[in-house]
Parts: C-alpha cells; structure tokens; sequence
C-alpha cells in the first residue's frame, strides 16, 4: 500500500480520497477538487495580484500544474494547503512577467522589524454598530486588504481570508509559523489602524452634514 493510500485509511480525508482516484485514472474526480477549491484559489490569487484577469489566469495554471504534478503529493499535507502553495508561486511569477523580470518575493516588503508591537491585540474589525451595508463594509475590508504591504497582505489572506490555519499558513508560503504570527499580527495591526482612520473621517463628515443640515 502507497504512503498517501495509507494516510487515506488513518485519516480518511476526502480529498486524499479523490487523489487517488484521479491517480488510478479517474479524471472526472479532478473536476469534484477543482469545483470544491476553484473560488478559494481566485480569491488568494486575486490577493496577490490584485488583478481579476491575472487571478482567473493563476487558478486555471494553479489546478493545471497541480493536475500534472499531482505524483508529487505524498499526502502528509492537505491537498487544498498544496494547491495553495502552486498558486501563490504562480501568483509571483505572473507579477515578475507584469514587472518585466523584476524579481517578486513573498518577503520583499519585509526587509526589517523596526519597533515592537503589543502581544495582545483587539479584534481590528470595524464596530458593528458602524451604520454600514455588509455590501460596503465587505467592499470597505476588500480596499484596505489591498493596501497593505504584500507579505503582510498574502498572510492575512490565507489565515483570517481564507481560514487556513498558522501552520497551514507557514507550510503554504514556505515560512516559518512565528514569521506568520509576526506578520498576521503586524497585518491586523495595520487594518484596524487604516480602518480606524477611515471610519472616523467617515464619522466626521456625518456629523459635519448634520450639523449643517439642522
């Protein structure tokens, strides 16, 4: 019995399951493992590059690489963490041919630790009784996440975006798990920062057009 066969007993994860499958010849189960991850890929992909097109180009290379190397999953990680990994490799080579042969690297905007930052951290999400749409609010996340440096920004996609775990995270982005917790700390530090400047300034000018409106 093969190691990932094995691993599929112990655990009997479905998508180890549906590997195998795809492995003995069964295409049609690649389809069921594209369709179960193919929005969570865009999304991370989109993450990145923060282009729509680059992002639907990055999935559809992303599950094509994944497809042809899908030998190399010995089934000691998750296959959705795996897949991850591609997409984010593909992610920065797409950004390197937008660049014209700049080198991209996940760790580019992380070239120092100046200060220190607190151990325990407030939820940085905006009051929930901010008056705003869940349409607007997510709209309102969704431009802040894309401001933020990009090492800090892939790690927060993955971990509080995405769900993926820390150490899913770490095996992911090939870091290790106190540089994720570094980052998403220091990630989550700057959006309740940036979400707190923007919701004041939007407090402001309410209460600056009520005053003039009464």
């Amino acid at each position: 019995m093969s190691t990932i066969q094995s691993i599929a007993g112990e655990n009997e994860h479905p998508d180890v399951a549906l590997v195998e499958r795809v492995r003995a010849g069964e295409v049609a189960a690649y389809d069921t493992l594209v369709r179960k991850y193919e929005r969570q890929i865009f999304r991370i992909a989109q993450h990145i590059t923060q282009n729509r097109e680059d992002a639907e180009d990055v999935m559809q290379d992303a599950f094509l690489k994944a497809y042809e190397k899908l030998d190399q999953f010995q089934g000691n990680a998750k296959f959705y963490t795996w897949l991850v990994r591609i997409a984010v490799n593909e992610s920065l080579m797409r950004l390197r041919k937008r660049r014209s042969g700049k080198m991209v690297s996940i760790d580019e905007d992380l070239e120092t630790e100046e200060g220190t930052v607190p151990r325990d951290l407030a939820d940085w999400a905006p009051d929930p009784e901010q008056n705003y749409s869940s349409a607007e609010l997510a709209d309102i996340l969704r431009r802040t996440i894309q401001g933020l440096p990009r090492g800090f920004r892939v790690v927060f996609a993955l971990r509080d975006v995405e769900g993926l775990s820390t150490e899913e995270t770490a095996e992911a982005l090939g870091l290790s798990v106190p540089a994720v917790k570094s980052r998403l700390l220091r990630a989550r530090l700057q959006l309740r920062e940036r979400l707190s400047r923007y919701f004041h300034r939007r407090t402001r000018a309410a209460q600056k057009k009520n005053g003039v409106e009464t």
